[in-house]
């Protein structure tokens, strides 16, 4: 994402001082540093300088980490499941005929729960791990970078021995984190069908598979007076239409009877009408995928606060309002 900004002439400002006259005082810092060092030297230190400084503009760039970032949060807020799939079949192929239904019957239920936990397990130590690994990589582009701006060029060549050392260790963090960016294979000890004497049973393995967050439209999801109008979406459109459950509750409720205002709206589509709120009142909702048997871990649902619309003035109606009497005649007019 670039953000421009345009209109206040910064390309066109001077910042107290003419351009050459920059130019010639980075130089004048350039000559003084390499007075330091012996020609050589020099040479090999602008080589390792400028090594350093393309390392960190292309594999460490700030905007590549700032999708990394942005990749996290997305982790973070999906919906993790387990996909039985045969050993030939890609993840994701959605071909009703791949596994037959019958297979379902033969997995021992017990043994499916405590895979369910072992998924669900696995999918948090995945999560910690790479946010720790996108932590060591703003810790290490932190530390390269005040390297980089060091005045002194002879402690930057006497630690280049620990600066490669150093790089090497970033770029196999890079790789690690790149690498469990995608939810993989569950690590299975047990097998999941029991005995079935004679019985053929495919082979089968399992995956974590992820699904995008469910999100609130904010601009289409709009209060009235007594009811509200929400809509929802996915990311990435599913293929198959999903279930959606949507809660909602009244906010600082002053009444016991006020308490009934809430609820949980089994809904089979992306928006819905909740009625028969009150007036000029803030109600909290939350969306979410209805409940799975193969989901393992949802560790977000997004949530939305409305107030609705104030109700009609108390008392009698404009309209309704009796005539005005003519007022009282004065003593001079009787």
């Amino acid at each position: 994402m670039n953000f421009q900004v345009s209109g206040l002439g910064l390309d066109n400002m001077k910042l107290d001082c003419p351009p050459s006259f920059l130019d010639q005082e980075e130089e004048a810092e350039e000559a003084e540093d390499q007075q330091l060092l012996e020609p050589e030297a020099w040479r090999t230190y602008v080589e390792r300088r400028n090594a350093l400084r393309e390392f960190l503009t292309s594999d460490l760039s700030p905007h590549l980490l700032r999708r990394h970032h942005a990749r996290m949060d997305l982790l973070r807020k999906c919906s993790y499941y387990i996909e039985i799939l045969p050993k030939h079949l890609a993840l994701g192929d959605q071909n009703p005929l791949a596994l037959p239904s019958a297979v379902f019957q033969l997995i021992d239920p017990w043994k499916f729960q405590r895979m369910k936990k072992l998924g669900t397990a696995q999918t948090k130590i995945q999560l910690l791990l790479l946010g720790d690994l996108l932590e060591q990589l703003d810790h290490g582009r932190s530390e390269l970078d005040a390297l980089l701006e060091s005045p002194d060029p002879r402690p930057f060549l006497a630690g280049w021995g620990l600066v490669e050392q150093r790089l090497a260790d970033l770029a196999a963090v890079m790789d690690s984190f790149l690498a469990m960016m995608v939810p993989g294979r569950l690590h299975i000890k047990h097998r999941l069908v029991s005995d079935v004497g004679a019985t053929k049973v495919p082979h089968i393995r399992l995956m974590l598979s992820t699904k995008m967050p469910v999100v609130f439209d904010r601009k289409a999801s709009v209060a009235h007076q007594d009811w509200v109008s929400l809509r929802w979406f996915v990311t990435i459109q599913p293929a198959a239409a999903e279930q959606f459950e949507l809660r909602f509750k009244l906010l600082d409720p002053r009444t016991q009877q006020e308490r009934t205002q809430c609820g949980a709206i089994p809904v089979a589509a992306c928006t819905v009408a909740v009625r028969n709120l009150l007036p000029n009142r803030s109600y909290r909702f939350t969306v979410k995928r209805a409940e799975s048997y193969t989901l393992v871990y949802e560790p977000w649902r997004d949530s939305l606060t409305l107030q609705t619309r104030p109700g009609p003035p108390e008392g009698p109606a404009p309209g309704r309002l009796g005539k005005l009497s003519p007022p009282l005649p004065t003593p001079s007019e009787r």
